[in-house]
């Protein structure tokens, strides 16, 4: 609560620090969103002079909602695209590789589009290699995948986004 002191700065630089990689982790499909929670969540136990557990509950809220859209937004491309089960599993193993395999190539951009061209092939190749289902189908349901996948990454990186806003904001508004 004291701008002079070096300690509440270090909060506030660890703040911002851990929004970045959080929303870094999330565009590469791994848990950013909920390493920011849990840091809020820490700060308000550490200084809840600093972090009010209104704004950890708030953290918690957006993650929640963050992890509902993307399971909702890659379902929803799935089946529109005519997935099966083993396509979707296909999907989301595909969507993972792709995330990292794109991650080096103009962050974070390369992981969003590697996200969605993996969970595409993924499920391409669970639909057709396992599921035994025409190429034609096949691709339909990789397309739909990968057009879910893509929605879903970037409306998680945007809430992922808004949590590395809210966390840092947090610790200045209490200074005053």
């Amino acid at each position: 609560m004291d701008w002079t002191s070096w300690i509440d700065w270090l909060v506030l630089i660890g703040a911002v620090l851990t929004g970045l990689v959080g929303i870094a982790l999330t565009a590469i499909t791994l848990p950013g969103c909920w390493l920011i929670t849990l840091v809020a969540a820490g700060l308000a136990l550490w200084r809840p002079e600093l972090v009010s557990w209104w704004a950890a509950g708030a953290s918690l809220v957006i993650t929640l909602i963050a992890e509902g859209v993307e399971l909702a937004a890659s379902a929803l491309g799935a089946a529109r695209g005519g997935a099966t089960r083993k396509g979707a599993i296909g999907a989301v193993i595909g969507s993972i590789i792709g995330a990292l395999a794109g991650a080096p190539l103009l962050f974070p951009i390369g992981s969003i589009l590697g996200a969605a061209v993996g969970a595409g092939l993924g499920a391409l190749v669970a639909e057709r290699g396992i599921g035994g289902r025409t190429w034609r189908d096949s691709a339909k349901a990789g397309g739909g995948a990968a057009v879910g996948r893509f929605i879903a990454v970037v409306l998680k990186t945007g809430m992922a986004a808004a949590l590395a806003i809210l966390l840092p904001l947090a610790v200045a508004l209490a200074w005053f």
